[in-house]
């Protein structure tokens, strides 16, 4: 027991809070994005450029997957040991990649594409051919106009109107039963895609004897590409055939179940596993 020495680094708080700025400064993209797209675009557009912001998206895992292998390969004391004083290989179990190196250049990266968004002006013109019934701004200012007709003499009197706002809104959503059941299957979607990035490096080292660099480069270059391809391929559809709601539900339950039935082709495909003592072998 007195060999045993508990880490004493703090250093995953500030990766900690890191992850959590930049979570906030991506969180408005995507909701106010497809707003505003919904409220400035013409109908039949939306579905393309919706795909389009999605596709972008997923540009980023995939760039993040390679600059992840390029900083693999690289020993994670670069710039402070001789190279030439190292003795390991990226194929060795004991070699630990520049892991830290991704963080300041998509942090760099971050921060210089940010720049252009403060020269933007504070209000977009809205286009004269928008409608302001069908538009959420215009929903909004119909909404408020006539709350204050109603009720003229209580529209002061409450101490949160956002949060109240804020929660007959989303009960309104939760309430609304398709919705409700895309919210259901996004979830559920998300959390096997997650899973299957977050363990599919992994299973390669593992299973094919990849290096962690290769690995990050495969899935890269193949796991991410053909998703994005599928969004815009999806959003064209939608506008060729300008799919309504019924529509484009029908065409997603066809092929998620497509896509699905297909991922059951990965329970045929794999190695042996290998000998590890205590957990495929025993000891003995």
């Amino acid at each position: 027991a007195g060999c045993e020495k508990e880490p004493s680094s703090y250093m995953w708080i500030y990766i900690l809070l890191g992850n959590m700025l930049r979570g906030i400064g991506e969180t408005p993209i995507t909701p106010l994005g497809i707003s505003y797209l919904d409220d400035f675009a013409k109908e039949e557009n939306v579905p393309v450029y919706v795909a389009c912001l999605h596709t972008i998206a997923m540009m980023g895992p995939m760039f993040g997957f390679l600059l992840g292998s390029l900083c693999a390969k690289l020993y994670v004391d670069i710039g402070f040991v001789d190279p030439g004083s190292i003795t390991i290989t990226p194929q060795d179990s004991r070699w630990v990649g520049a892991w830290w190196l991704g963080f300041l250049i998509g942090g760099t990266t971050n921060f210089l594409s940010a720049i252009p968004f403060c020269f933007l002006p504070k209000s977009l013109k809205k286009p004269e051919e928008a409608s302001n019934d069908r538009t959420s701004c215009g929903l909004l200012e119909k909404k408020g106009a006539k709350k204050k007709k109603l009720n003229p003499e209580n529209s002061n009197q409450l101490i949160c109107p956002f949060l109240s706002d804020f929660c007959t809104s989303l009960k309104k959503v939760l309430s609304n039963r398709m919705y409700f059941t895309f919210l259901c299957c996004s979830l559920l979607q998300f959390s096997s895609f997650i899973g299957f990035l977050t363990y599919k490096p992994k299973y390669m080292e593992q299973q094919y004897g990849q290096s962690t660099s290769k690995s990050n480069f495969l899935i890269g270059m193949t796991s991410l590409p053909p998703v994005g391809l599928g969004i815009f391929l999806g959003g064209f559809i939608m506008k060729k055939y300008k799919m309504g709601i019924i529509g484009a539900t029908k065409f997603s339950f066809t092929m998620s179940f497509l896509a699905y039935a297909i991922s059951f082709l990965h329970f045929f495909v794999g190695c042996e596993n290998y000998a590890v003592a205590g957990m495929t072998v025993s000891y003995e």
